[in-house]
């Protein structure tokens, strides 16, 4: 093969290449919950993920699909089975319909049964809202403690990774 075919070849290549190119943007309807790992004993309570939309209405199944993979073990994805949760070390990968969304976290006194925070009381989140019009790409979930690093019985949902400190019992 001559020098001019080659040549010819591979800038032809490279031009169908160019023009094909597509920018790699943030897919706006794609979202991260990550809960990060703490203690043991909190890593394995159960806090269950629920999506409201702007009225009020549970979406959860029907505006979002949803896989989940334990952070430590990454490239692995399991389809959730039933509702939708996460233990310390998860990460829920999320695909949601166009629009607004109020997102809660929950633990409900039954998840908390046999446990040394076991009060009779559920765990609630505060609500964040989320917009896939201007969307964060990650947020995370973490128990609540008081000032002296104790848990306190709730959920803390933001879009900035959590003070280790603020949120967390040192081990």
């Amino acid at each position: 093969m001559s020098l001019k075919k080659i040549t010819f070849a591979a800038i032809f290549f490279v031009l169908i290449f160019a023009l094909n190119a597509q920018d790699v943007r943030h897919n706006p309807w794609e979202l991260i919950i990550y809960r990060p790992e703490n203690s043991f004993h909190i890593n394995q309570i159960r806090c269950r993920v629920l999506f409201e939309d702007e009225n009020g209405n549970d979406v959860t199944r029907t505006s979002t699909s949803a896989t989940y993979e334990w952070v430590s073990v990454s490239g692995v994805a399991h389809k959730y089975q039933g509702a939708y949760f996460l233990l310390g070390g998860m990460a829920m990968h999320l695909n949601l319909r166009r629009g607004k969304y109020k997102i809660k976290v929950f633990t409900s006194p039954e998840d908390l049964e046999g446990t040394n925070y076991a009060d009779g009381e559920e765990w609630r989140s505060n609500e964040f809202f989320y917009d896939t019009e201007n969307p964060a790409k990650v947020i995370f979930v973490s128990p609540t403690a008081n000032q002296n690093g104790f848990y306190d019985g709730g959920w803390k949902i933001t879009a900035h990774a959590p003070k280790f400190f603020q949120f967390t019992k040192p081990m």
